[in-house]
């Protein structure tokens, strides 16, 4: 079964003459009745009443009609909107993030690039690395934006920024008005921590052993804006990224001198796959910007 069938079929449906469906599809008559009489045979049964070259729906065709009005229209609908994803003008981009970057990144570099174009839509999904980095392998997004080069043979990975983490100590710690410490200074103190299947807490734990040391933890969090209300409530210290958007009346922020506890964000899509006029112009973008 061909789709110029369905159509042929459609047409001589609505207009209940084989001339008329002939001029206005502009195919020879012969032609059409070939067509449709084909389309017949591969049912098995007739989909029209004949008198001459008038012709009506029986049973049979008006079932059919039916099914092919339906799925014409869905097929139409589902090019239509694939041309307008793919339309650089006004297209659409599937981008996931990391929770922490939920509050400065994401915004401020979506707001600057629809600045420039202003109808492409963004579709956004904020998860932790491994789940975002699952939905670019199986095409659900175009980019991520994660802390880590990602390794994939097929995937580019390019680097954005670089965040250095901070300890966050309650406003009356003792330890709250010194400028920075090393790390292993702070082996006695109980740790609000991310949860280990988190980047970050992969990357934390791996800091708290540079430093000599395994922390005592009270609680596992998996945000950022959790974690600072706990340590301001006391129950704790924490290492995490520097977020602008914190609320620091209630705590102090802390460099640390030794290790070096930084993480690099970087955007990462798959070269082997298509990508939509939409998305390159990001994927541009992004690469002027940075």
């Amino acid at each position: 079964m061909e789709w110029n069938q369905l159509q042929y079929f459609q047409t001589v449906a609505q207009l209940e003459h084989f001339t008329r469906a002939s001029e206005t599809l502009s195919v020879s008559q012969p032609t059409l009745s070939r067509a449709i009489a084909r389309l017949e045979e591969e049912l098995g049964v007739p989909l029209f009443d004949r008198q001459g070259r008038t012709v009506s729906l029986n049973r049979y065709g008006q079932i059919f009609l039916n099914r092919v009005n339906r799925g014409i229209q869905e097929i139409s609908e589902g090019i239509e909107e694939i041309q307008n994803l793919i339309d650089c003008s006004d297209g659409s981009i599937s981008l996931g993030f990391l929770p922490s970057q939920g509050s400065s990144l994401v915004p401020d570099l979506l707001g600057l690039f629809r600045k420039d174009y202003p109808t492409i839509r963004f579709q956004l999904y904020q998860n932790i690395t491994h789940n975002i980095l699952d939905q670019l392998e199986s095409s659900k997004l175009d980019f991520c934006i994660c802390t880590e080069p990602y390794s994939h043979k097929n995937a580019k990975w390019i680097p954005l920024s670089t965040e250095e983490l901070f300890v966050i100590v309650p406003k009356e710690h003792p330890l709250a008005r010194k400028g920075n410490i090393k790390l292993k200074e702070l082996a006695d103190e109980s740790f609000i921590t991310f949860k280990r299947e988190l980047t970050l807490g992969e990357m934390t734990d791996r800091f708290f052993k540079e430093a000599g040391f395994i922390p005592r933890i009270t609680f596992e969090g998996e945000e950022v804006g959790t974690i600072a209300g706990l340590v301001a409530a006391n129950l704790g210290i924490a290492l995490i990224p520097h977020n602008k958007g914190l609320d620091m009346t209630e705590i102090a922020q802390l460099r640390i001198s030794e290790p070096i506890c930084q993480r690099i964000i970087g955007l990462v899509w798959i070269t082997n796959r298509y990508m939509s006029p939409a998305a390159l112009r990001f994927l541009k973008f992004v690469q002027n910007h940075f």
